[in-house]
C-alpha cells in the first residue's frame, strides 16, 4: 500500500512539472530556430554583399583575360582554367583510390589490431590542417619525386587532402548495404569479388557521391596547400597538360583582396561569384548522378 502511494506521489510531481518542461522545450525549439535564423542570415548577407560587389565585373571578358596590373583589363582565364583542371585529377585519382580503400576496409579486412589502428588515423587524417598536406606535397611530389610547382603536384596534394573524407563516407556507404544482399549473392553462387562489384558497389554508390561532393567542395576552396607547393599568383597563360605551371581561383582571388586598389576588391569578388558557380556546378552534376542511381538502384 504504500509502495503503491510513493507511486501515485510520483505521478503527481510528474504530472505538476510537465508544463515547465513544456516551456524548457518551447525555449529550446525557439533558440535552435533563432541560430538557424542568424547563421542563414549572416551567410545570405555576405552572398548578397559579394554579388553586389562582383556582378558590375562580371563579364566574358573577365572570364576570358588574364591577369592585368590594370583593374579593367584583368581577369580570371589562367586560374579559372588551373582550377578545372586540378578539379579533374583530382576526382580522376582520389575518388577510386578512396572507393577501393573503403572497399577493402568493409568487405575483406580483418577485425584486428591492424585494420583497427588503420580506420582510427583515416578518421583523425580527415581533421589535419590542409597546410600539413601542403608541407607533405612539398616534399614528396615537388621535392622527392621532382614533379615542380605543376598541376599535377598540386593536384596529388589534393588527394592527399580528401582521401580520407571519401573513405569514410564511403565505408559508411557500403555498411549501409544490407548483409542479407550479401548473403543472397553468395549463396547464389556468386564469388566476393562479383557481389562487391554487381551489388555492393551499385547500392553504396549514391553515397560514395555524397563523400565526394563533400571532398570536392573542400578542395576547391583550398589556398594553403597549394600555395605551399608554389602556386603562383600571376600566371599569363592557360595550362597545356598536367605539368603545366598554375594558379587557381583561391589564390587570385587573396591576391586581389590583397591590393590596396578598390576595383580590385570588386574583382574578387566576381572571383568570389565564379568560384561559387563553378563549385555549384559540379555539385549539381554529382547530385543529379547520385539521384539517378538511387532511382536505378
Amino acid at each position: 500500500m504504500a509502495a503503491r502511494t510513493d507511486s501515485f506521489s510520483s505521478a503527481g510531481e510528474f504530472r505538476a512539472n510537465l508544463p515547465l518542461r513544456k516551456w524548457k522545450g518551447y525555449i529550446f525549439s525557439a533558440l535552435g530556430i533563432l541560430s538557424i535564423v542568424i547563421a542563414l542570415g549572416t551567410l545570405l548577407t555576405l552572398l548578397f554583399d559579394v554579388v553586389q560587389d562582383g556582378l558590375p565585373w562580371l563579364d566574358w571578358q573577365f572570364i576570358t583575360s588574364f591577369d592585368s596590373r590594370f583593374a579593367q583589363r584583368a581577369g580570371l582565364r589562367a586560374a579559372l582554367a588551373g582550377t578545372l583542371w586540378m578539379m579533374a585529377l583530382t576526382i580522376l585519382f582520389a575518388l577510386p583510390l578512396g572507393v577501393l580503400s573503403a572497399v577493402y576496409l568493409e568487405e575483406y579486412a580483418g577485425d584486428n589490431w591492424f585494420t583497427r589502428f588503420i580506420q582510427v588515423n583515416i578518421s583523425n587524417l580527415a581533421g589535419v590542417p590542409s597546410i600539413v598536406y601542403g608541407l607533405l606535397g612539398l616534399q614528396i611530389f615537388v621535392r622527392l619525386f621532382n614533379l615542380n610547382r605543376s598541376i599535377l603536384a598540386g593536384a596529388l596534394t589534393m588527394v592527399l587532402l580528401v582521401l580520407p573524407i571519401i573513405i569514410v563516407a564511403a565505408r559508411e556507404a557500403i555498411r549501409a548495404v544490407p548483409s542479407s544482399m550479401r548473403d543472397a549473392s553468395l549463396a547464389l553462387g556468386a564469388t566476393r569479388s562479383q557481389t562487391v562489384r554487381h551489388h555492393v558497389l551499385p547500392y553504396a554508390f549514391p553515397g560514395i557521391l555524397t563523400g565526394n561532393i563533400l571532398a570536392a567542395s573542400r578542395a576547391i576552396g583550398e589556398t594553403a596547400p597549394v600555395l605551399v607547393i608554389g602556386a603562383l599568383a600571376y600566371v599569363a597563360t592557360t595550362p597545356t597538360g598536367p605539368l603545366s605551371r598554375f594558379t587557381v581561383l583561391p589564390i587570385q582571388i587573396f591576391n586581389w583582396t590583397s591590393k590596396p586598389q578598390k576595383d580590385f576588391h570588386g574583382l574578387a569578388a566576381a572571383g568570389i561569384v565564379l568560384l561559387l558557380v563553378v563549385l555549384l556546378s559540379m555539385n549539381s552534376v554529382a547530385i543529379y548522378l547520385r539521384q539517378r542511381l538511387y532511382k536505378r538502384f
